[in-house]
């Protein structure tokens, strides 16, 4: 009951942190998932960001990653956080501290952990409102089964949609 509540509150500040935001991102793209000790896996990573300064900002992150040898394992994650990025003419640089969760699902059995991602990227804008995420890399903190996993990370990039 607590982790629903919790996760309730995290959806909550995710959906309503861009309607008091001065500008909104969206982010979409593909990702590299590793966790320990030797899952490997790709998948999707999204976010929306509200900027309520130049450089402050709030995220709402989700990702899913699948891997289809064994048992068929799938993990997705799902995080918020601040965000500070320098807004630089053509290549804006950030960097992101996000706290949520994390679900493992696979041979009929589903897993639920807390998740710290700590990490940043390169964003290239290209025409006003749009651009690429040439890299967000970020290092991944689960704890599963009472068993925290540091040896773990993602990297991603995509497209960015800024309003």
């Amino acid at each position: 009951m607590r982790k629903q509540v919790i996760h309730t509150i995290l959806l909550a500040v995710m959906l309503c942190a861009p309607a008091f935001a001065q500008r909104v991102e969206i982010f979409g793209g593909a990702q590299f998932e590793h966790l320990q000790p030797s899952y490997n896996a790709v998948g999707w990573n999204a976010s929306l960001t509200g900027n309520f300064k130049h450089v402050l900002g709030i995220t709402g992150d989700f990702s899913g990653v699948y891997n289809s040898r064994g048992p068929g394992t799938s993990v997705y994650t799902y995080a918020v956080g601040p965000v500070l990025t320098a807004r630089l003419p053509v290549v804006q640089p950030f960097v992101h501290a996000l706290f949520g969760g994390a679900t493992v699902r696979g041979g009929g059995v589903s897993d639920n952990s807390f998740a710290m991602l700590l990490g940043g990227g390169i964003d290239i804008g290209l025409r006003k409102g749009i651009g690429i995420r040439l890299v967000q890399a970020d290092w991944l903190m689960t704890q599963f089964a009472d068993q925290t996993q540091n040896d773990q990370g993602r990297v991603s990039a995509g497209i960015v949609i800024k309003f």
